[in-house]
């Protein structure tokens, strides 16, 4: 039997596999044995990184835990959404296949409850990875399961028992939050922590908010079949992105029978029998909408709730535990990672910064700093909306004229095969030279392809380098060469090109 207190249904063979590995019944807290070098709080991406990879350069580790080992990423984020993503874009491929000479005779049926176990079943087997029992036998962590908090300004407590400690890190991640709406607890609704426990397909959806959450699992749920309405407070999807992105992604959204509600609030919510009513004000009045579930998709709330951080001197607000550009907190022994404290709240910025914390914590000499880290990210939506370093406006904020190199998917061989024109490249320089400040790119596994990007950001190559590099033919990787090479013409002044002609002239 799972325990209610994590909040994952249905009870079957899956959940309980999972269960079983990050956060076993039977588990026993180890008793412990003199100070430790590292007490890590959080099992999250955050805190496994930075258990394990102190625990593997030889030092005394205490990971503490009291939900379940994976965070967020592992249990109801990452992992959960994309097995689904994928089951949502299967759904499209079959509904689609006309446009490729195949002849689908008859109506897609969809299996939600299928579709839901699947996740389920590929959630448990990737269990395995972020397990207690691998983290205590195979790193020789000293895993606790337990409420945590700290004692002193180098002690916390679990369950009672003190962990002694030289350094720590606050990796305890954040949680969804609602907007305060009239009416939406009493009616009711969903998170990205507890829509994954649906066995039951939802036949009319409202999803709040067109962040990456909400956008991502709006269109995935239109997919498999549900009717989806989607309210956002802005003019577009995606504030932080790209405009042409977000115009790009709302037709798609659209085409997938999204209805699409832009510059609308939400004002209460009533429940009306077994439908949840939605008043909304939009730019042309008023609006209801009936629907079976509402998902949330705005806000994060920092874990930081029963810490006693004030114990230890560490200072938090209500974005999280204030740390400094090397992570470290007001104390001076205690440093954070991941959600609890950064901005950007992605499962590999929680992973980058728990790699510069474990430099910073251990060891003296030079310390890594969280201003230095490039970081990429991506909306996993159709078309995949991915992002590095700075758009323009915050070049330009920042006093930094820009060039911008563009070249659109339909320039792209692969992705006129594949029939996948939709979407872009827009690579930022510095103004008259080819040092990449940042770039978006808009298409199909944008996510995988703004990878070379950030790797030549970090290494200091500049965008006309990518001329030099041979991509297999045919990819979409082509784009970022078709971008370096309209860089690279621009070289061809008119007065080289003068010269050009009267050398190939004296040649011939």
């Amino acid at each position: 039997m799972i325990d209610p207190k994590f909040d994952l249904h249905p009870g079957d063979e899956h959940n309980l596999k999972l269960t079983a590995n990050v956060h076993p019944a039977d588990w026993r807290n180890p008793t412990p044995e003199g100070r430790y070098n590292l007490v890590v709080l959080g099992a999250g991406t955050a805190g496994l990184v930075a258990a394990a990879g102190a625990a593997g350069l030889g030092a005394k580790v205490a990971l503490v835990e009291r939900h379940l080992m994976g965070g967020d990423c592992l249990n109801v984020g990452c992992v959960p959404s994309k097995a689904i993503i994928r089951s949502a874009h299967a759904a499209h491929a079959v509904r689609s296949a006309g446009a490729f000479g195949i002849d689908v005779t008859g109506t897609t049926r969809v299996d939600f409850a299928t579709v839901m176990e699947r996740m389920r079943g590929l959630r448990a087997a990737i269990s395995l990875h972020d397990s207690a029992r691998r983290f205590a036998e195979d790193y020789g962590i000293d895993v606790y399961f337990g409420d945590a908090r700290f004692a002193a300004a180098d002690a916390v407590e679990v369950e009672g028992v003190r962990l002694p400690f030289v350094r720590a890190v606050i990796a305890t991640g954040a949680r969804a939050s609602a907007p305060q709406i009239p009416g939406l607890r009493a009616a009711g609704y969903l998170t990205n922590h507890n829509v994954f426990n649906l066995t039951g397909q939802p036949r009319r959806l409202a999803v709040i908010g067109g962040g990456p959450i909400g956008c991502e699992l709006a269109q995935t749920f239109a997919r498999l079949g549900t009717d989806v309405t989607i309210v956002e407070t802005a003019d577009r999807f995606l504030q932080r992105e790209d405009r042409d992105a977000a115009e790009i992604l709302k037709s798609s959204m659209e085409r997938d029978g999204v209805v699409v509600r832009l510059s609308t609030s939400l004002e209460k919510v009533e429940q009306v029998g077994a439908d949840k009513v939605l008043f909304l004000r939009t730019p042309s009045g008023e609006e209801t909408i009936a629907v079976d579930e509402i998902l949330v998709g705005v806000g994060r709330t920092p874990n930081i709730e029963g810490l006693d951080l004030e114990a230890a001197g560490v200072a938090s607000d209500r974005n999280g535990v204030t740390v400094d550009d090397h992570l470290r907190t007001t104390n001076r022994r205690i440093y954070a990672s991941g959600d609890v404290c950064l901005p950007f709240k992605f499962t590999h910025t929680a992973d980058a910064s728990s790699r510069a914390v474990i430099q910073n914590a251990l060891f003296p000499g030079p310390k890594k700093r969280l201003s230095k880290l490039v970081i990429p990210w991506c909306t996993y939506t159709d078309p995949e909306i991915a992002h590095v370093g700075l758009y323009p406006r915050q070049a330009e904020s920042q006093g930094t004229a820009v060039d911008t190199w563009e070249v659109a998917m339909t320039d792209v061989d692969r992705a006129i095969t594949d029939g996948e024109t939709e979407g872009f490249l827009k690579i930022h320089c510095r103004k008259g030279s080819d040092t990449i400040l940042g770039a978006t790119i808009v298409g199909l596994n944008a996510g995988d392809l703004i990878s070379e990007i950030t790797a030549a950001m970090v290494a200091g190559t500049g965008l006309g380098s990518f001329s030099s590099v041979i991509h297999p033919y045919p990819t979409r990787a082509e784009i970022v060469r078709k971008a370096a090479d309209a860089y690279n013409r621009t070289k061809l002044t008119p007065t080289v090109s003068t010269l050009l002609k009267k050398w190939f002239a004296f040649v011939r």
